[in-house]
């Protein structure tokens, strides 16, 4: 009888269970996480404020701070880990603390984003997803930032800087590493990658004077065709326009 060959030895690369929070930490989150939940009918509506949370704690959204989610609101760690890395916001390695991120979707693109984009990785040494040696900026392209009438826009942890060039870009990002204080196009003054991620998940953003700013333009713009005081320069119609009016006919 022919003896048969021995199986191959095969391997499994199994996933070592991350560690849990210290007791301190933990005891400050479950308060935080306790208070978001509460706002929620459903707990488990309050994920993607949780993994706000975790990532405001972590910087990025860690295996520990996965279990902690699931663990606050009766979800299996394949559930939280499907959620997390569905969306974009959250990041799943070490972010710096400006995460820096250059739309190059088709305007932006032929506007120069991808020239933005090319002169930023240049200028840091970096690639997408990567961060400077030191953990300042976190530089991407990003699909679309929702800003096209702006053209080319880059966000810095989700403010909006509009009708950037290379060299604003490059000024921008050598501003942010040397701690100085850089103001978007609109919206609030810019804050740290984890004290964004913490206004996301749910609480108040107490730096003073963060409402003191008057808004940019183009919010400006918005409010008056919403108020009626003003037309969209395209169609002509403001927001209290009838729709039966002889311009929709």
């Amino acid at each position: 009888m022919t003896e048969k060959p021995a199986s191959p030895t095969v391997l499994l690369n199994l996933t070592v269970r991350p560690e849990p929070y210290p007791p301190h930490i933990r005891q400050r989150l479950e308060l935080d996480a306790k208070d978001i939940i509460t706002r929620y009918p459903h707990p488990r509506s309050a994920l993607l404020p949780l993994l706000h949370l975790v990532q405001a704690e972590d910087g990025y959204v860690t295996g520990t701070g996965i279990d902690f989610c699931a663990e606050q609101l009766g979800l299996t760690g394949a559930e939280v880990t499907a959620v997390a890395t569905f969306y974009s916001m959250y990041r799943r390695t070490p972010t710096g603390d400006y995460h820096v991120g250059v739309c190059t979707n088709t305007l932006c693109a032929v506007l120069g984003g991808d020239a933005i984009y090319e002169a930023l990785q240049q200028h840091l040494g970096i690639g997408h997803g990567q961060t400077t040696p030191d953990g300042a900026v976190t530089l991407e392209h990003i699909e679309c930032n929702a800003a096209c009438d702006y053209a080319p826009v880059m966000m810095v942890n989700w403010e909006f800087f509009d009708n950037q060039t290379p060299e604003s870009a490059i000024e921008i990002t050598d501003a942010l590493r040397a701690g100085h204080q850089v103001r978007p196009s609109r919206g609030a003054p810019l804050c740290t990658f984890r004290e964004t991620a913490r206004i996301l998940a749910g609480f108040p953003d107490e730096r003073p004077g963060v409402l003191d700013g008057a808004p940019g333009e183009p919010t400006l713009a918005g409010l008056r065709i919403a108020d009626g005081a003003a037309s969209d320069p395209e169609t002509g119609f403001s927001a209290t326009d009838s729709g039966d009016s002889e311009g929709t006919r």
